[in-house]
This record gives C-alpha cells, sequence and structure tokens, in this order.
C-alpha cells in the first residue's frame, strides 16, 4: 500500500473532494482524521472509507478547535504525516456590488484563516519530525481572478495558494514540502451555491470528486525529493478561469 501506516488529516473531510480523498487515502493503509462540521455527514464519510478513518468534528475557523485535533491526532499516533487542507465555501452574491462584509468574512475566514488555522497546530510537529506534506486544495479562481468564482472565493483561494507555497519555500529546510492542487469546475456540493443553477447534464462534465483525491494521492505518495508547487487540473474543454 502507498500509504502504510501514514498519518493524515484532511479537512472538509465529509462531503465531496474532501470525502474522496479520505476514503482513498484509507484504501492506501493511511491512519485519517477528517474534520468537518456536519457531524452526521462526517461520521458517514467515515464509515464508508474504514475502519481507520476518524471524525473529528470541527470548524476549521475554531483555531482552539483545530489545536485540539491535531495535539489528539499525535498523542494517538505519535506524529503527522500530510495535512490535506480541503474545506471551503462559497456564497450565492459574488459581485463586488452584492457582497456583503459578513459574507467576505465568512468565505475568507473558511478559505484561506481555516488553512493557516491547520498549517500553524501540524508545523512544530512536523519541523520535529523533520517530514511532512502540506497540500492545499485550492481552485484555478486561486491562480487568476474569477467572475465565476466571486470576488471573495478568489480572493481567499489566492490567499489559500500563497499561503502553501510560503509553506514550501520556508519549511523545506525542515523536510517539508507543499503543494496547490487548483481545480477547475468540480461536481461537489459547493455548486448549490452557484446563482444560477447547474443543470446535471453540465455536472457529468465536471470534474469528479474521485478525480480531486487521484491527484491529491498522486502529491502525497512522491519521494520526499520532489515537490510540485501547483498542479491545476480541469475538466476537458475549460479554458482558463472566466
Amino acid at each position: 500500500m502507498k500509504l502504510q501506516d501514514k498519518v493524515v488529516i484532511v479537512t472538509g473531510g465529509g462531503s465531496g473532494a474532501g470525502a474522496a480523498i479520505v476514503a482513498s487515502f484509507v484504501a492506501e493503509g493511511a491512519h485519517v482524521t477528517a474534520i468537518g462540521r456536519d457531524e452526521k455527514k462526517l461520521a458517514t464519510a467515515c464509515a464508508e472509507a474504514g475502519v481507520h478513518a476518524r471524525a473529528a468534528a470541527g470548524d476549521v475557523t475554531d483555531r482552539v478547535r483545530m489545536q485540539q485535533i491535531v495535539d489528539a491526532t499525535v498523542d494517538e499516533f505519535g506524529r503527522i504525516d500530510i495535512l490535506v487542507n480541503n474545506a471551503g465555501i462559497n456564497i450565492a452574491d459574488r459581485t463586488l456590488e452584492k457582497l456583503t462584509p459578513g459574507d467576505w468574512d465568512r468565505v475568507m475566514d473558511i478559505n484561506a484563516t481555516g488553512a493557516y488555522n491547520t498549517i500553524h497546530a501540524v508545523l512544530p510537529h512536523m519541523r520535529t519530525q523533520q517530514d511532512g506534506v502540506v497540500i492545499a486544495v485550492s481552485s484555478m479562481a486561486g491562480c487568476a481572478p474569477s467572475v465565476l468564482g466571486g470576488v471573495a472565493y478568489s480572493a481567499a483561494k489566492h490567499a489559500m495558494s500563497v499561503l502553501t507555497k510560503m509553506v514550501d519555500l520556508e519549511e523545506a529546510k525542515h523536510g517539508i514540502r507543499a503543494c496547490v492542487v487548483s481545480p477547475g469546475e468540480i461536481n461537489t456540493p459547493i455548486l448549490d451555491q452557484r446563482p444560477v443553477k447547474v443543470t446535471d447534464e453540465r455536472k457529468a462534465r465536471m470534474l469528479q470528486p474521485e478525480d480531486i483525491a487521484h491527484a491529491v494521492m498522486f502529491v502525497a505518495t512522491l519521494p520526499s525529493r520532489v515537490v510540485i508547487e501547483e498542479m491545476i487540473i480541469k475538466p476537458r474543454g475549460q479554458g482558463s478561469v472566466t
């Protein structure tokens, strides 16, 4: 197995790409702590993934709770090998004209600050180990401004991507590497926040959760000498973000 006895934390692990990542990592022998806000969805995802998936209810915006989950994982398994920051949201009112300060704060807090909170919690352990991988599931909206994604989402994903790249630059001396996986359109529950309803036909042409899981698995299982700074993955035919 590619990840036998590796210890992994995945945020946003209760549905969509996060649940697929949890399942794929468990299938390759990892012990996975899945973090999510919806306890019922999280429990279902972990049950479907297998006995080596452990649900840890929590909101990534809660810095204290993230530290508790990380510390509990280390207490149980002795280390953390891989962090996958996958938690993310978007909103319906995405233009500057309609965006409220409250929605701006919410999108930034979950997508950007949430990623910081988990990174802040795991880095001391990875430094001690002199080893670790941090993977961000960002977005093509984090590569260039996206009208489709909206101003808050684009800004938050840019912040998440830069944060992750800085981990790679600053922490390489501690044996830690990081990668940003930047997907195009994915058929996940976040589509429910689109201003215009997405048809089933269009959803079928999008990336599926398991596609993101395959990409994350590829990055996670590379030799420690190898770094992929950023991987852009998109549906066939999708152009640049607009």
